[in-house]
């Protein structure tokens, strides 16, 4: 009878928590953090666009293959949450150098990481910040927490004028709602693929500020410079409408070389394509973390890393996408023992930056 009671007693609560959830849902994804989905010519914009098919973006590159099912989906949250981890956090808080940013020599091209995703570059005095992510990875703080001591540099720690925030998708731990409250007021533009704009605005960025790109469009800053949004094999969203925007990678041909930033994605034709389009990629900074066989073809497996580096003909490369958050179930390390595979077979030279330290490139 006591045992009868319990369970009926729980049941009662998991009912009545899962209808207050319902209830406070509609206002929960209204919180600005959320930010906003594209409507009116931003939409209108979209439509016309031939990766935009029934109502979402869609990768191209994929060539048929099926997107995950929300029943798989279901099952590699249950494995991510109740799953064996190993090691997946680092057992010593990782060295971060701090670096003064506001004094940065003109005549170099310099880069900078701050971990996951989040880097500076400095080509010859013209600065560039991708997907930075300083404050949450996360809507809510407590869901998607750095590793200690990776979350060191502020927004504030930025140089004075930052030219161009390049954010190539929106998911939380690449566009950060604080982050772009913290930097709005001194960035000139900020570049994004299509959609994204959206919750920048929402967020108070001017419209004339932002600079939303298909894949296969670019446009150029000042002379000798083009920036190229180009495609990428990945997946968008902020709550639970699935693909709204659209997600890239970004090619920055400058007068001092090319550089390939690759954001999220998994691999495909697409980079060889990019490679004999651009056969002067000085750098290629590409994703190397968070990684898993059940979504391996919206990010890039280890086995991949070394393949996409050749199909670009990158000169150096730099991998990025792990040292921060733990979003997979491979040990935390195994992107640096990646990076080390790839730099042994493939005899180019492999930057290897600490994190927050100026590093010549």
């Amino acid at each position: 009878m006591i045992i009868g009671s319990i369970l009926l007693l729980t049941i009662a609560i998991i009912l009545v928590l899962t209808i207050l959830s319902l209830i406070a849902a509609p206002f929960v994804l209204h919180l600005p953090q959320f930010g906003r989905n594209p409507s009116g010519a931003r939409l209108e914009r979209i439509l016309q666009s031939r990766n935009y098919l029934k109502n979402k973006f869609v990768n191209r590159t994929l060539e048929g293959q099926k997107d995950i099912t929300l029943k798989q989906y279901l099952k590699i949250a249950r494995k991510f949450i109740f799953g064996k981890r190993r090691r997946i956090t680092p057992p010593q808080p990782l060295e971060m150098v701090k670096r003064d940013l506001k004094h940065l020599d003109n005549g170099k091209n310099l880069y900078i990481w701050f971990g996951h995703s989040s880097y500076l570059l400095s080509i010859h005095g013209t600065t560039l910040l991708v997907d930075p992510t300083f404050c949450c990875g996360a809507p809510f703080p407590l869901i998607n927490r750095p590793f200690p001591t990776t979350n060191q540099y502020t927004p504030e720690e930025m140089p004075d004028s930052i030219d161009f925030v390049i954010i190539t998708h929106d998911h939380y731990d690449h566009l950060d709602y604080n982050t772009i409250l913290r930097l709005k007021g001194r960035t000139g533009r900020f570049v994004c693929p299509l959609g994204v704009g959206a919750h920048l605005e929402h967020w108070g960025v001017a419209a004339e500020k932002i600079i939303e790109m298909d894949w296969e469009e670019h446009f150029s800053p000042k002379p000798g410079w083009e920036i190229h949004c180009l495609p990428a094999q990945h997946f968008s969203g902020r709550a639970f409408k699935r693909n709204p925007t659209l997600w890239a990678s970004f090619l920055l041909r400058t007068p001092y070389g090319s550089i390939f930033a690759g954001g999220d994605g998994g691999y495909g034709p697409h980079f060889k394509e990019i490679g004999q389009r651009f056969p002067d990629i000085g750098l290629a900074i590409l994703e190397n973390g968070q990684y898993d066989e059940h979504w391996s073809h919206l990010h890039t497996m280890p086995r991949q890393l070394g393949q996409e580096a050749l199909d670009l003909g990158a000169k150096k490369l730099i991998t990025i996408h792990h040292s921060k958050y733990a979003l997979a179930h491979h040990p935390w390390d195994e992107p640096l023992h990646n990076e080390a595979a790839v730099r042994d077979g493939l005899h180019i030279p492999l930057i290897t930056a600490q994190l927050g330290e100026i590093t010549e490139v």
